[in-house]
């Protein structure tokens, strides 16, 4: 049997982790004596990484940061979302099950995601996800990010998959882009933190459902 391997990106498409990045972003704020976001706001920060939620976050509530103020803002951002990134994140349904499936039935599993490694390996051992990857590449594993096809190559390598047999699963226009320049399939997934509508990035296919991913990667031929 043909070995399939697949990438996922981790906020968005794996995980809802939206309420404890806006708790930590605003936690932020308001010791830099700005005003909170509501989560919708900041579920729209998601997706770049930690650096541009921080970024966006100050620019939404006054005036922006640049470095060096913003670096210092980072550390403290991190410092404190580590210790707290999942007080309220948890698998989107159907995510534990779906990967479970997938790994008995042969499929190599990587992370592909531009969130820090620190916070991303806290994350999958927490909830009892680091399991079922064989490689991570985060924001911060390389020199590239997504949508940057590079991060993609990277967590290819790290998985050891051949191109031809990979697909990219992801929640954002950032993962199709990123995927389909690697020469991936790609499967948006229509519950996540997207920026743009669904039906433009040009993926291979859409499921509503995480658990929908096995009937999809069946046809396309994975």
């Amino acid at each position: 049997m043909v070995r399939r391997f697949i990438l996922c990106d981790l906020d968005g498409t794996l995980v809802d982790s939206a309420p404890d990045l806006a708790a930590a972003l605003n936690r932020l704020l308001q010791a830099s004596g700005r005003a909170p976001l509501d989560q919708p706001t900041v579920r729209r920060f998601i997706g770049d990484g930690t650096r541009k939620l921080v970024e966006r976050g100050f620019a939404a509530t006054g005036a922006a940061l640049a470095a060096p103020a913003l670096d210092d803002a980072l550390a403290r951002f991190m410092a404190d979302y580590s210790a707290h990134a999942v007080d309220s994140t948890r698998p989107y349904p159907g995510v534990v099950e779906t990967l479970t499936l997938l790994r008995e039935n042969g499929a190599v599993l990587g992370i592909c995601t531009n969130k820090p490694e620190a916070p991303t390996r806290i994350m999958l051992e927490a909830l009892g996800l680091s399991a079922f990857f064989s490689g991570i590449s985060a924001g911060d594993s390389g020199a590239t990010r997504k949508p940057d096809p590079g991060h993609v190559r990277d967590a290819l390598t790290r998985i050891g998959a051949d191109p031809a047999l990979t697909a990219m699963v992801g929640d954002s226009e950032h993962d199709i882009a990123a995927g389909r320049a690697a020469g991936l399939k790609t499967i948006v997934v229509t519950y996540g933190y997207a920026r743009e509508p669904y039906e433009t990035m040009g993926a291979t296919r859409m499921i509503a459902r995480f658990d929908a991913l096995p009937e999809a990667l069946a046809a396309i031929g994975l």
